[in-house]
């Protein structure tokens, strides 16, 4: 006998819920009723030692087991096995209304949106319901960082109340097993354009032991999103060290520079800016080789960094902007070189230093160029 087919699906996450996971249940099952379609509630049991599954199962839920621990392991394993046409994914402990299940189907049900966040900051937080530091610090910053990498426009990227689509989900191909599973949802809708909406709701205190770990979970998710990030986790701060660094050379080439009557510059801060242009020039090659990567591996589309650099940028050329800093930086060292030969082998205080830094840095980068260029290369054959 063939199943009827299901339109909507809630699932929710649970770890030692007994005294919550009842209540939503029934939530749910109300709201599903109210709203006319045929559900079912999923319940993707974390390993709970209490009656958590039990009471979910006396109340008609299924219970999908999880054993490996991780609240983003506990959705993969509920959304795998969710059947609707519609998902609306909320917490078991009670911090969210389920009744508030209609509105998330009748957005998606319009086919103007893929996926519906539920908005804590833009609807109520109840008295008690989130900690000052999660409030005002830890979901503002996160949520701020991942619009300004994703280049999206969420008010709230930490809620745990969604909906979206199957199809939506099935190009999510979601992975991630913590709390960054939030923020991974979002970046992967972004990168795979799909239409975000928010709707505001109301977000109340938890009932029993917290699970969240503030600074743990929150160092997950700010790493998660650096690491797929590459632009501000590399190229930013490289780009800037480089610029500093040959800033402050090209400053200081001429010879010692005075900003007030005892502060001044010389040859140490030459030095200094040397080496900040070639650790820039390093990073810059890290977040170039992350980027290429991340867009032949599929984890996020091209953007033009990555299209400049596979297709505008050859090796060949790479390798002739390499040659031609190393011949330049030799070509520097050589002029020290002949300086401290026909003046006796002797240096003239720091006139023939500040040339041989520039050689000296010129041909390191050079050499970086190369390389750089080399392995870039290897990325683009793999790629092909």
């Amino acid at each position: 006998m063939t199943e009827p087919e299901v339109e909507v699906s809630v699932v929710m996450p649970c770890l030692n819920e007994e005294q919550t996971v009842g209540e939503c249940v029934r939530k749910a099952q109300k709201a599903l009723l109210d709203l006319g379609v045929t559900g079912e509630v999923i319940v993707a049991d974390n390993g709970s030692t209490d009656r958590s599954v039990e009471i979910a199962e006396s109340l008609g839920a299924r219970v999908v087991h999880q054993p490996e621990p991780g609240y983003g392991n506990a959705y993969l394993a509920g959304l795998a096995a969710a059947r609707g046409r519609y998902i609306v994914m909320g917490d078991s402990d009670n911090t969210y209304d389920f009744a508030e299940l209609p509105r998330f189907v009748e957005l998606l049900r319009q086919g103007r949106h893929d996926l519906v966040i539920g908005s804590r900051l833009r609807g109520t937080v109840k008295a008690g319901a989130m900690p000052f530091l999660h409030r005002y610090v830890g979901t503002p910053v996160l949520t701020a960082l991942l619009n300004l990498f994703v280049g999206v426009q969420i008010s709230d990227t930490q809620s745990g109340m969604r909906g979206l689509t199957r199809e939506a989900y099935r190009r999510l191909r979601l992975k991630t097993s913590g709390m960054e599973f939030a923020s991974e949802m979002i970046v992967r809708a972004a990168r795979e354009r799909l239409r975000i909406a928010e709707i505001p709701i109301t977000y109340y205190p938890r009932q029993g032991e917290s699970k969240l770990r503030t600074f743990r979970d929150g160092w997950r998710h700010l790493r998660f999103l650096l690491l797929h990030s590459p632009t501000y986790l590399f190229l930013v701060p490289g780009a800037t060290l480089l610029a500093m660094g040959l800033g402050l050379m090209a400053l200081l080439s001429a010879g010692r520079v005075y900003f007030t009557g005892t502060f001044s510059l010389d040859i140490h801060a030459m030095i200094v800016g040397s080496l900040a242009a070639i650790l820039g020039f390093q990073v810059i090659s890290l977040g170039l080789y992350a980027k290429a990567y991340a867009g032949h591996a599929g984890l996020e589309e091209d953007d033009r960094v990555t299209r400049a650099l596979t297709r505008s940028f050859t090796l060949e050329q790479g390798l002739a902007l390499g040659a031609a800093a190393i011949l330049l930086g030799l070509g520097l060292l050589g002029y020290v070189v002949y300086q401290w030969v026909s003046h006796g082998f002797i240096l003239e205080g720091n006139l023939q230093l500040r040339p041989a830094l520039w050689g000296l840095t010129l041909t390191v980068l050079g050499v970086q160029t190369v390389f750089a260029s080399f392995f870039l290369g290897v990325l683009g054959i793999r790629h092909r």
